[in-house]
C-alpha cells in the first residue's frame, strides 16, 4: 500500500510540472515578439527613388519562413509590397531574393528571431528590377534559351521510341537537373556581373553540362563548340560564390570547370601547343 501513495504521490508531482510548463508556454505566447523588416521598395510609376521601407511584425502571428512575413506585410500592413512566389517549397525559384546579403529563396529561408536587429531583404542584385522585390528575368531566360536545353537526336521522329540510358549514364545526371533556374547563383557571380551580357553564368552553364553528358543526346558537339568563345565559359574565374549560395546544395563550379576540361581537349586537338589558360 505504502508503495502505491508513493506512486501516486510522484504522479501527482509530474501533473503539477506538467501544468506549471503549459502556464508557463501560454504567458510566453501571450508576449508579442517583434521583428523589424526593412525590405527595398521602388516603383517605376511613382516619382520617388529607391528606398528602404520598415515594417514591425509579431513574430506570434506569422509563419517561420521569410516568405510567411512577406505575406503577412501583403496582407495585413502594405497591400503595395510586390514580389513573386508560388510554390512555397523550394521548388520554383520564384521567391529568389537577397535576405540579409545572401542570395537564397525566401520560403526556405527562417526569420533571424532576433529583436536586435532588423532582416534587409533586397530582390537578386545586378539585375534590372520590374518593381520592388520583382527583378526581370528576361536576360537569364534568352540565356538558358540559348544553350538549347532539350535533348537532340539524329535522323529520328520526335516521339517515336523510348530512348533507354544505363543507370551509370543516369547517375552522372544527379546533382546537375534539380536546378530550379532561380538565378540565385548567377547574381551572386562577380563575373555575370561584370559581363552579363556575353559571359553565361553559372546556372546556365550547369544546364549546359547536364545536356553535353546525357548519353541520349546526340549534339554534344555541336553543344560544345558554341560554347567555344573566350566569354560564354572562360569568363568564370572559380570565385564559388555559386556554389556556396545555391538553395538546392547544387555545385555550378564544379560543372563549369568539367566544361572547360572538355572544351581544352578539344582545343588542343585542333591548335596543340596553345595555352587555355591564357583564354581566362
Amino acid at each position: 500500500m505504502a508503495k502505491e501513495i508513493k506512486l501516486f504521490a510522484q504522479c501527482r508531482g509530474l501533473f503539477s510540472q506538467v501544468r506549471h510548463l503549459h502556464a508557463t508556454a501560454a504567458v510566453a505566447a501571450a508576449q508579442p515578439r517583434l521583428k523589424k523588416f526593412q525590405i527595398y521598395r521602388w516603383n517605376p510609376d511613382a516619382n520617388e527613388k529607391p528606398h528602404m521601407q520598415e515594417y514591425e511584425l509579431d513574430l506570434n502571428s506569422c509563419g517561420p519562413m521569410v516568405l510567411d512575413a512577406l505575406i503577412k506585410i501583403k496582407n495585413d500592413v502594405d497591400p503595395t509590397l510586390t514580389f513573386r512566389r508560388s510554390c512555397r517549397e523550394g521548388i520554383c525559384g520564384s521567391c529568389a531574393m537577397n535576405i540579409g546579403g545572401v542570395n537564397t529563396l525566401a520560403c526556405i529561408s527562417k526569420i533571424d528571431t532576433s529583436s536586435s536587429s532588423a532582416t534587409k531583404i533586397y530582390p537578386l542584385p545586378h539585375m534590372y528590377v520590374v518593381k520592388d522585390l520583382v527583378p526581370d528575368m528576361n536576360h537569364f531566360y534568352n540565356q538558358y534559351k540559348s544553350i538549347q536545353p532539350w535533348l537532340q537526336r539524329d535522323n529520328e521522329k520526335i516521339g517515336s521510341q523510348q530512348y533507354l540510358q544505363s543507370v551509370d549514364d543516369r547517375k552522372k545526371l544527379d546533382g546537375l537537373y534539380e536546378c530550379i533556374l532561380c538565378a540565385c547563383c548567377s547574381t551572386s557571380c562577380p563575373s555575370y556581373w561584370w559581363n552579363g551580357d556575353r559571359y553565361l553564368g553559372p546556372a546556365v552553364l550547369m544546364q549546359a553540362y547536364r545536356w553535353i553528358i546525357d548519353s541520349r543526346d546526340e549534339a554534344t558537339a555541336n553543344r560544345l563548340e558554341k560554347l567555344r568563345d573566350p566569354y560564354s565559359v572562360y569568363r568564370c574565374h572559380t570565385i564559388m560564390n555559386c556554389s556556396k549560395t545555391c538553395p538546392k546544395g547544387l555545385n555550378p563550379g564544379k560543372a563549369i570547370a568539367e566544361i572547360k576540361k572538355l572544351l581544352s581537349g578539344i582545343i588542343q586537338k585542333d591548335k596543340p601547343g596553345l595555352d587555355t589558360a591564357a583564354l581566362q
